[in-house]
């Protein structure tokens, strides 16, 4: 399993029991999108969330993680990422990003979405379709990836052309991807922009977390008195997504993804290919 001194590769059978933890919180984050809406509170969505990761037999990776205190990161608004759920209610318009993770037989998973409560505002809206774009430009680069660092270059690259369009989102630096696997974070980190390091060679068995996190305003970002939720200090609006993806001799697969990664990938014409 271990190739390196550092990054965990995964043979094709561990990839498949990364798989079965990966459809457990796909099912627990649509559980989760279900019960969104105006005068829902985050502390609720977190028990919605708590409440599908038991029924599934699984664990969550984020509850006591270094103290963290819930099952889910619920970022709101102006809150990047990490954001504790609470007794706050969601609002018309809000913007909400939904992390959460699960174990399945010792083997984690991570994923994450970012959606508009109600009617979204045109550049809310612009925001998470951007951040989507990113990250699949971001997998899809994965697919025919020599160095771990196209991975970045394609993010930024979708970032930049948006700005091109009028969009001008930027991309908060301080916070990147990661390898994943018997741990939730593990070597190697994955950025979200192009930087002169290459990065590890992209091979079989190599498992990450893409994740950009955009946003409408500057990126310059602070963690509250929580220590943990990361908010932008300029109080522009945010958005995250994330999907963990593995590579394998034949190809790639989005393992948090139901569709393992078809319609994302579809645009880039990249084909997810299961193992086994």
């Amino acid at each position: 399993m271990f190739r390196s001194p550092r990054i965990e590769l995964k043979t094709p059978e561990q990839i498949v029991a990364m798989r079965r933890s990966g459809l457990v919180l796909a099912g627990v984050l649509d559980e989760v999108r279900a019960h969104l809406g105006p005068g829902v509170t985050t502390r609720e969505l977190d028990a919605v969330a708590a409440a599908a990761v038991a029924r599934a037999g699984a664990t969550s990776n984020f509850l006591g993680y270094h103290g963290y205190p819930a099952t889910i990161c619920t970022s709101v608004n102006d809150q990047v990422v990490h954001g504790i759920p609470s007794d706050r209610p969601l609002a018309d318009g809000d913007v909400v990003s939904v992390d959460a993770g699960a174990i399945v037989d010792g083997w984690h998973s991570d994923s994450a979405f970012t959606t508009v409560i109600g009617a979204a505002a045109p550049r809310d809206a612009a925001l998470v379709a951007a951040t989507e774009r990113a990250m699949w430009a971001g997998v899809a680069a994965l697919a025919s990836a020599r160095r771990l660092g196209e991975v970045g270059a394609a993010v930024e690259a979708s970032v930049t052309g948006a700005a091109d369009d009028g969009d001008g989102f930027a991309i908060v630096t301080e916070y990147v991807g990661h390898g994943i696997g018997t741990a939730m974070h593990q070597s190697p980190d994955v950025p979200n922009y192009a930087t002169r390091d290459r990065g590890p060679r992209v091979v079989p068995g190599l498992v990450v977390a893409i994740e950009p996190m955009l946003v409408a305003g500057d990126p310059a970002t602070r963690v509250l008195d929580d220590d943990w939720t990361v908010v932008t200090l300029d109080g522009s609006r945010a958005a995250h997504v994330e999907h963990t993806v593995a590579v394998h001799d034949g190809g790639i697969w989005v393992l948090t993804a139901a569709d393992g990664g078809t319609a994302g990938l579809a645009p880039y014409g990249v084909r997810p290919v299961p193992v086994g």
